[in-house]
């Protein structure tokens, strides 16, 4: 799948998409740095930021080589196991940032609902449990995706041009009956989808209460400037997403699908480290700092 048919397209494509990775993995190396290296940023919520980013860098980094590859040699094709491959890390990587939103949500919610305990609660043994089990069970996800397509035989000698897999792709080229594997597929969908959103929701309607009670306008605003940019990130990430899977059939072209499977695949990566230092003022400083840390 290629996004223009125009060869004189293809060097702008590929200055744009190489720009767009790189600043992708600069922006959340930088975030990575600065927590790593500020001690004032040691606690749960920029624990959970650093390996948001460093699941970005992974996101991220499953498609976008290829697709600059796929540019640079006109040669558009995957092979079958290289797109097992593809899909098995995108899935990993995808459905622990999703895993790691929500926990992150967990955490801002226990901050502002139970401050006083949010240390004892936050301990580093539950961040760490929390951290393990968002990676076992986007683990455990990727693995059942690919257990769906091992079990198709049929097209394994077709190759697959395409720039990006995911189960549906494949699902979609074969013939035979599939129909088992999307009920296993609308379920996984309907597991690692709604109760983590559920989750979010929840978490962020108990926030939303309780800086509602807050008296003074001042502190209602700096509560929502504070929480501000976990909510963007929320939003774009689950709204792209959304938007490719389940929009995705409602596409008539699959120029269109493409598209939104670029916006979901490397631009929300691409946004996240500079919605976070933008609106953070702890991350704005901490990078401050950084070149004398480092010197």
């Amino acid at each position: 799948m290629q996004l223009s048919e125009d060869p004189n397209l293809q060097p702008i494509l590929f200055g744009l998409f190489l720009s767009m990775y790189l600043v992708t993995v600069l922006g959340n190396l930088l975030i990575i740095l600065a927590v790593s290296s500020d001690s004032h940023l040691h606690t749960p919520m920029y624990f959970f930021l650093s390996n948001l980013s460093l699941a970005d860098i992974g996101f991220i980094s499953t498609t976008v080589p290829k697709m600059i590859v796929n540019i640079q040699t006109h040669n558009r094709v995957i092979s079958y196991v290289g797109c097992l491959t593809q899909m098995s890390i995108f899935g990993i990587f995808a459905c622990m940032d999703y895993m790691l939103l929500s926990v992150m949500a967990y955490d801002r919610f226990v901050a502002i609902c139970y401050p006083l305990y949010y240390l004892v609660i936050m301990n580093p043994h539950l961040c760490g449990f929390l951290i393990l089990v968002s990676f076992l069970l986007s683990l455990l996800e990727s693995q059942l995706h690919n257990s769906m397509i091992l079990q198709i035989t049929i097209f394994k000698s077709v190759e697959i041009s395409s720039f990006f897999c995911d189960p549906s792709q494949l699902l979609n080229l074969s013939c035979s009956d599939t129909f088992s594997n999307n009920i296993v597929k609308y379920f996984l969908g309907a597991f690692y989808g709604l109760f983590p959103i559920s989750g979010i929701f929840f978490s962020y309607y108990k926030i939303i209460s309780s800086i509602l009670r807050i008296p003074s306008s001042g502190g209602k605003y700096k509560a929502f400037s504070t929480y501000g940019s976990h909510l963007e990130v929320v939003s774009l990430f689950i709204g792209t997403g959304f938007g490719v899977y389940l929009g995705s059939a409602a596409l008539p072209s699959p120029r269109k699908g493409t598209m939104a499977s670029v916006m979901y695949t490397v631009v929300t990566p691409m946004l996240n480290p500079f919605i976070y230092s933008l609106r953070n003022r702890d991350i704005k400083g901490a990078l401050r700092r950084l070149p004398s840390r480092m010197a």
